[in-house]
């Protein structure tokens, strides 16, 4: 059986974990703490970041987009559409969801692993700024949930949980209906969100 090494809270990896439950590819999940690094994660990945996907012929992949490819071709190619205008539509939708995960995981960063005094305020207004553009340009670009759901809305899915997670506060669903809407509709049709999101 695959392995998928993964930390529960990252969007990374909650995004490929829902794509995987959601589909039926069935993972051996091993939860990891990176800052450990563990040997079976640093042999499968230099980089020891997560997730990382090793399968059952010891072939590793990561860099959770590499992952999705990896679920989409063992579900059958069930993630991206065939067509190939609707297919660079998922794809940008893929990257603005992990783009927004990669601006928040930043701000949570710089105040998790540098000492107070040397937490850099003003980085941290710029990756605030990112994601509410991001949100924004979510808020005009979202696919909306109809059908077969995709990569690019599982990793909004992932981002838009990992913002209420880190950022309660900030209310990313304020003045954005259609996000609103696609949140209610992808977790109505995705069981898999409940228990596979960022915790």
């Amino acid at each position: 059986m695959p392995i998928l090494y993964h930390a529960s809270a990252s969007p990374y990896s909650a995004k490929v974990r829902m794509a995987a439950a959601h589909y039926d590819v069935i993972l051996e999940l091993q939860s990891v703490v990176t800052t450990e690094e563990p040997a079976a994660l640093l042999s499968a990945n230099p980089l020891g970041k997560i997730p990382t996907l090793v399968l059952d012929d010891g072939f590793a992949t990561f860099d959770s987009r590499s992952i999705m490819q990896e679920i989409d071709r063992m579900s059958g190619k069930l993630l991206y559409p065939r067509n190939a205008n609707k297919r660079r539509l998922v794809e940008r939708l893929e990257a603005a969801g992990d783009g927004l995960s990669d601006v928040l995981v930043a701000q949570v960063y710089e105040k998790r692993y540098r000492p107070e005094e040397k937490v850099h305020q003003g980085w941290l207004d710029k990756q605030a700024a990112k994601a509410e553009r991001s949100l924004d340009w979510l808020e005009a670009n979202i696919i909306p949930v109809r059908g077969k759901l995709n990569g690019g809305q599982f990793a909004v899915a992932a981002a838009l949980s990992y913002a209420e997670l880190r950022f309660p506060e900030r209310n990313w669903q304020r003045g954005r209906p259609k996000l609103r809407r696609f949140m209610q509709r992808f977790s109505e049709t995705c069981p898999a969100f409940e228990t596979q999101k960022s915790m």
